[in-house]
């Protein structure tokens, strides 16, 4: 590995995973160059970033880091970093692979906010929807009950007479 290019890429791609919580390490054989430029930018559209890199590279970066994928790096593999949104980059991956007949790319592990996880989680996490949406449907639950509180205060205040403008005359 003393090759200056391979010695640069390794320094781009621990600069790339300096402060990343969430990744998936995917097998991306099959898909041709144009199908993988449309990943990279509805990755990119997600908040994630696609990197294909050598698996020793892959390796020795993520290894630096404490991480240990040696066993999911068997194959072309590429690191998909997910800066903003996990669930909405791991939908973007399912999403991807039902997009043709081989299921390509195939997610092969992960890591989530600091633990590592295997497929079946980030199949769960994808099936979750887009951190926007479940924002918006945590704001919609929290309303509705705050409007019901409103509405009891309300109640409660004109059972107790105070809320008639008459009342207080």
């Amino acid at each position: 590995m003393a090759n200056e290019r391979n010695q640069q890429n390794l320094t781009d791609l621990k600069g790339s995973l300096t402060g990343v919580e969430t990744f998936y390490v995917v097998d991306y054989q099959g898909l041709t160059a144009g199908q993988l430029s449309q990943l990279r930018k509805d990755i990119r559209g997600k908040g994630g970033q696609l990197i294909v890199a050598k698996n020793t590279l892959i390796n020795l970066a993520l290894q630096e880091g404490g991480r240990d994928f040696s066993d999911a790096l068997k194959g072309p593999s590429a690191l998909v970093l997910a800066h903003d949104d996990p669930a909405g980059v791991a939908k973007t991956l399912s999403d991807a692979s039902k997009g043709n007949d081989r299921g390509i790319p195939a997610v092969k592990g992960g890591f989530v906010e600091g633990n590592r996880v295997d497929v079946r989680v980030i199949e769960r996490l994808a099936s979750l929807g887009s951190k926007q949406s479940l924002q918006g449907e945590l704001v919609g639950v929290l309303s509705a009950h705050l409007s019901n509180f409103v509405g009891i205060l309300e109640a409660y205040r004109d059972k107790l007479g105070g809320g008639a403008p008459e009342a207080q005359a």
